[in-house]
């Protein structure tokens, strides 16, 4: 009995060993990322920085928020595309489809999923940029070369369309039959029954892999920087360049180092990055876990 009790203590201590390794982890980058970005923050007030918008290493000004609205303008786009697409599409493969074609279907979204982002940033370049410039932007009267928002978001709205059908599809199989059946039997016709039931059950988790999906979105960098146009102003359209965070810090680390405090700038915008990241999903846990509180 002590023997099985001894092994029982040592599988307990290894795990707690491996969870505060884990958690340390994430607070050295935190203060290896705060250290990095100190020499900034002494010098600038951090308001000035979040909410400046004029970008000049040269002459010491680091104003962040045109990057933040960048990351913000197209990671939104994203979403506005792929989530009505992505719930649509998981309730059809569900619902509607035959086993063939959802076996046909599925194996698709994990090819999707793996193809490298710099493919996607290609296929940006070569298909929606020119779709953007010189199909899209004429409609609104608008001329533009095709690298804006509006084509990053497009971009990554194909790139986080996979996870989260796969997420959804998981989710929607999981809803029980008998629920289905019930409200069949009352009377609800077959959509009536999805709207009401299964979508309702099934919400935590749609929410779920939509923060997932943003997650990705907002760290996303080699795609969105090749079709953004990487300008640092505030987007004011769809059709504006817009230069996001993940893109600033892939184009520029290692670059222009001899600048005072521009390393220190870039360290402080992967510290932003994770921050951001950071707080959104602790803020999704909380309205998840109300969620299933509900249900």
């Amino acid at each position: 009995m002590n023997r099985r009790l001894r092994k029982d203590s040592i599988v307990k201590n290894c795990a707690l060993a491996l969870l505060i390794l884990t958690a340390s982890i994430i607070v050295l980058l935190v203060v290896g990322l705060g250290i990095k970005a100190m020499p900034l923050l002494q010098t600038q007030n951090l308001l000035d920085i979040l909410t400046a918008s004029v970008w000049s290493p040269l002459k010491g000004n680091f104003g962040f928020l045109p990057f933040i609205l960048g990351t913000a303008w197209v990671t939104f786009i994203a979403l506005i595309i792929a989530v009505p697409l992505c719930i649509l599409a998981s309730v059809y493969l569900v619902e509607y489809a035959s086993d063939r074609l959802r076996q046909l279907v599925m194996p698709l979204m994990n090819v999707l999923a793996a193809i490298p982002p710099v493919l996607y940033g290609v296929w940006g370049v070569l298909f929606v940029v020119p779709l953007v410039g010189q199909w899209i932007a004429p409609i609104f009267g608008v001329t533009t070369t095709g690298y804006s928002v509006f084509a990053g978001g497009i971009v990554l709205a194909v790139m986080i369309f996979p996870i989260m059908v796969s997420i959804m599809v998981e989710v929607l199989q999981t809803i029980p039959y008998d629920l289905k059946a019930a409200s069949l039997s009352l009377g609800a016709t077959r959509w009536e029954t999805v709207q009401k039931v299964v979508l309702k059950k099934a919400r935590p988790g749609i929410i779920a892999a939509i923060v997932l999906a943003i997650s990705r979105a907002i760290g996303e960098t080699i795609a969105v920087l090749m079709v953004c146009g990487n300008i640092p102003q505030i987007p004011k359209s769809l059709f504006d360049a817009g230069y996001p965070i993940p893109a600033l810090i892939a184009n520029n680390f290692g670059e222009m180092m001899s600048i005072p405090l521009y390393d220190a700038a870039l360290m402080f915008a992967a510290l932003l990055l994770f921050i951001i990241i950071f707080g959104f999903n602790l803020i999704s846990r909380t309205i998840l876990s109300r969620l299933e509180e509900h249900n």
